[in-house]
């Protein structure tokens, strides 16, 4: 062979092994590649695998929260429970009854003050009274009295009756809202006394009803907001000493009701712009346990005109009650706190669900060494309920003191 033939193909010979170099190299870098994703993808999947576990670790771990939400355990699963804890939520709040209370006459005599200044509240009024007060949302008692130490007494009147204005906290203690000033006692240390006592409530953020500076004022209607609901609490007296207690547009005094025309467009404008009307009444006879003829009259217009319960006060012992046009009318409370004895009285509960209806109770009591409180013997509570039903008209009471017509 001739050399020329020798060099190419030793030549070739190279050129072949160059190329299946060539060709392993590139297919080993292919084979590393491919093992290199392997090993990333076996790793991803790894990691994958431990951070569903631990996902799933996580949720059994807040599983043993949720029993705590019963949504959530009722509906088998967190997600599901949520989205019917959501459907289920409302943000409305039940209704919670309206609870208005009554007190029949309220004279914060010598006795009262001095067992009040000897053992508090709790002396001149028993625990399961003062708690009704206090689970009231409006109070109201009729104040037979001036919030005084000024003035003279009225003239040739046989009882005048005053009190220290300090002794407001007996109302502050008994969480009194409103109090009733149409009556024959308010004024019996003249206007100045009347203006003490008007000074004295506000200051211990007491309103008062049936009196004012003037005519406007003693007409003033009073309106409570308890649960979106308006109550309005209105006072007259039909009992006044002598005409001059008259409030007239220049000077101070009270409503009157002898002719019922001012009192009827109160009750027809306090109806108007509120939901429930009570109407606080001062008439009646002393000591006399039926109400008069004009007693009912008044009643059935003051409803007439808009009004939802009339309550009254006076007689100084219980009448009775009376439905008209579905309407409760309860003549008298009698006296509350007053003398250092009172052989009957009564609180006024009355109930108003959603609809602003109303429900009436009576809670018994008496007073004993000038302490009023519930009564605690059944033989007591019966009696009292007998009476009761004997002198009103057409009603009776359940065993715990509610009316039934």
């Amino acid at each position: 062979m001739s050399r020329k033939k020798m060099y190419r193909l030793l030549a070739f010979i190279i050129f072949t092994f160059a190329l299946l170099a060539v060709v392993v190299s590139v297919e080993l870098n292919r084979y590393a590649n491919r093992s290199g994703e392997q090993l990333n993808n076996a790793g991803q999947n790894s990691a994958d695998s431990e951070n569903t576990a631990d996902g799933n670790q996580s949720t059994d771990d807040n599983s043993g929260t949720v029993p705590g939400n019963a949504s959530t355990k009722d509906s088998g699963s967190g997600t599901a429970g949520n989205t019917a804890g959501d459907t289920q939520e409302d943000d409305t709040v039940p209704w919670e009854d309206i609870i208005l209370l009554f007190s029949g006459d309220v004279n914060i005599t010598d006795y009262v003050k001095n067992k009040y200044n000897q053992e508090g509240i709790g002396g001149i009024l028993s625990e399961d009274l003062l708690e009704e007060f206090n689970n009231a949302d409006i109070a109201m008692v009729n104040q037979e009295f001036a919030f005084t130490d000024r003035g003279t007494p009225v003239p040739d009147k046989q009882y005048t009756f005053r009190v220290e204005p300090k002794y407001v906290q007996i109302f502050k203690d008994m969480q009194v809202d409103i109090a009733s000033l149409a009556n024959n006692h308010s004024m019996d240390f003249g206007i100045v006394g009347l203006t003490d006592t008007f000074d004295t409530l506000t200051n211990a953020g007491i309103r008062y009803a049936g009196a004012g500076n003037n005519i406007t004022e003693a007409r003033e209607i009073n309106y409570f907001e308890i649960r979106d609901k308006k109550i309005t609490c209105l006072a007259a007296s039909r009992v006044i000493p002598e005409p001059g207690w008259n409030a007239y547009s220049n000077k101070a005094g009270m409503l009157t009701t002898y002719d019922p025309s001012f009192l009827l467009e109160d009750i027809k404008a306090a109806k108007a712009g509120s939901d429930f009307v009570a109407v606080y009444v001062h008439w009646g006879l002393e000591r006399k346990e039926y109400p008069e003829e004009y007693q009912r009259k008044l009643a059935e217009q003051y409803i007439d005109a808009g009004a939802d319960l009339v309550v009254g006060s006076h007689p100084h012992v219980l009448q009775g009650i009376e439905y008209y046009n579905g309407k409760p009318i309860v003549y008298s409370l009698g006296n509350f706190m007053f003398y250092n004895s009172i052989k009957q009285t009564a609180l006024l509960q009355v109930t108003l669900n959603e609809k602003t209806e109303a429900d009436i109770r009576l809670i018994p009591g008496k007073a004993v060494n000038a302490r009023t409180q519930g009564l605690d013997s059944e033989a007591d509570i019966a009696e009292f309920y007998r009476h009761m039903t004997e002198i009103s008209f057409d009603i009776d009471f359940d065993s715990e003191g509610n009316v039934i017509r």
